[in-house]
């Protein structure tokens, strides 16, 4: 069974940093690219970014590009998300994502591209 587990959520104040873990299980995801969302209550999910199979290519959404960064480890079958310079307005669950596509050439933006999700992990921002 398939399992992406995301971890490393937490309470911070405005202006800090947090590293955002998901690591999957069931089976490898070296040749998948995989993704960062996040929905804010009362907010439809939305992209923050995305990675490719052999982390050669990233993209971000514009309100995190230069804050946040998108790194995967193959080995461990890891996808982490480096975030700083927080905002009160990043506060959300953040979910990691993954597609069943192999050795894609196209980092998408739509949640409804990507076929695994993980429960999410909350982060808080405090002003």
């Amino acid at each position: 069974q398939v399992q992406l587990v995301e971890s490393g959520g937490g309470l911070v104040q405005a202006g800090g940093s947090l590293r955002l873990s998901c690591a999957a299980s069931g089976r490898t995801f070296s040749s998948n690219a995989m993704g960062w969302f996040r929905q804010a209550p009362g907010k439809e999910r939305e992209f923050v970014a995305a990675i490719n199979w052999s982390a050669t290519s990233t993209s971000y959404a514009a309100s995190v590009k230069g804050r946040f960064t998108i790194s995967r480890d193959n080995t461990k079958n890891t996808v982490y998300l480096q975030m700083g310079s927080l905002k009160p307005e990043d506060t959300a669950v953040y979910y990691c994502a993954t597609q069943l596509l192999r050795y894609s050439r196209v980092l998408s933006t739509a949640p409804t591209a990507y076929d695994y999700w993980g429960q999410g992990t909350q982060v808080t921002v405090s002003s």
